[in-house]
């Protein structure tokens, strides 16, 4: 026999839109939050409270870690989404973003823009109030650089666009060093360096993985006019001189013999799949040839792995 649904037409129907209903804010909430780009904003916050912990030259208070984190948070999910709203004709083109809430139309242009607008200045006034001007400035700095200088002047114009861009992502070190001590020195500059030079070798394999995108979105990414060799052989040049500058925080900090050890090590690590990079350059240009993803996941592995022995070095009793 066929089961019958003992309940009345109308709670059935009554239930079927309280599932919808639940589903649609699901959804909803869903886009917001992918507006922001989540797994960017986790490698930044990476960076953040290692910096905390060199600058404290230990354990820094929880309370002023957290408050840092929540403003890092807000401050890059609104340079992400206000990124998402400059970027939505882009993000249509390409493969890699066709699935973001304003490519797909989830999200209303304007209520993203309004969106990001609010989180930066929450994250503004959260810095200014739980932790200090300073680092409120600068997150104000990393939003207006990210939206202003890489999105609106330099994403589209020039190849250069990630080098000068990338000094974005390097803010967060500002912001946590600035947290603890309510200052700034050489020791953030140089973190602030190791990630500035890491952004090309970390972002140009994942162009080379997705050039056809960029190409078909009239996005002048280095690989879409450049020859494989010569972007492999950039990413091998600013390789060296990430780990060069990766050295400098040994004597600028200082840290103790621990840490050039293990930037010694992840670097030789990161220089062998650059170079392995090149040598698969010279011999294919396709994207099954030169394997770019490889050093772009290695490259995730290594600044996590660097700043974790820097967030451990002023914990160790040697």
């Amino acid at each position: 026999m066929t089961a019958v649904d003992s309940r009345p037409a109308t709670g059935v129907a009554a239930a079927d839109v309280g599932a919808r209903a639940r589903r649609g804010v699901r959804q909803t909430v869903g886009a917001y939050v992918a507006l922001t780009k989540p797994r960017i904003i986790e490698l930044l916050l990476v960076t953040t409270v290692p910096t905390m912990f060199l600058a404290e030259g230990g354990v820094p208070a929880l309370g002023l870690v957290l408050a840092t984190l929540v403003g890092g948070t807000l401050a890059a999910g609104s340079a992400n989404t206000l990124n998402c709203y400059f970027d939505r004709d882009i993000d249509m083109v390409m493969h890699r973003t066709e699935r973001r809430p304003l490519a797909t139309g989830v999200v209303r242009p304007v209520e993203a823009l309004l969106f990001g607008l609010v989180l930066g200045v929450l994250s503004v006034a959260w810095l200014t109030l739980t932790v200090n001007l300073l680092s409120a400035g600068l997150a104000l700095a990393a939003i207006l650089f990210y939206v202003c200088v890489y999105t609106m002047a330099l994403k589209r114009r020039t190849p250069q666009n990630i080098v000068w861009g990338g000094a974005a992502g390097c803010m967060p070190v500002l912001i946590g060093w600035s947290a603890v001590t309510g200052s700034l020195s050489w020791a953030p500059a140089v973190l602030f360096a190791i990630i500035f030079f890491w952004t090309p070798p970390h972002y140009w394999p994942l162009s080379l993985r997705f050039k056809d995108d960029y190409a078909a979105a009239g996005v002048p990414m280095l690989p879409v006019v450049a020859d494989v060799v010569v972007v492999a052989r950039r990413i091998v040049a600013y390789s060296w001189v990430m780990v060069a500058v990766s050295l400098l925080l040994w004597p600028v900090a200082p840290t103790s013999a621990s840490y050039p050890v293990a930037a010694v090590v992840l670097g030789a690590a990161f220089l062998v799949e650059a170079h392995r990079l090149l040598g698969r350059a010279r011999v294919g240009d396709t994207v099954v040839a030169l394997r770019p993803m490889r050093l772009f996941h290695w490259s995730i592995s290594y600044l996590t792995l660097l700043f974790v022995a820097i967030a451990l070095d002023p914990l160790l009793p040697f």
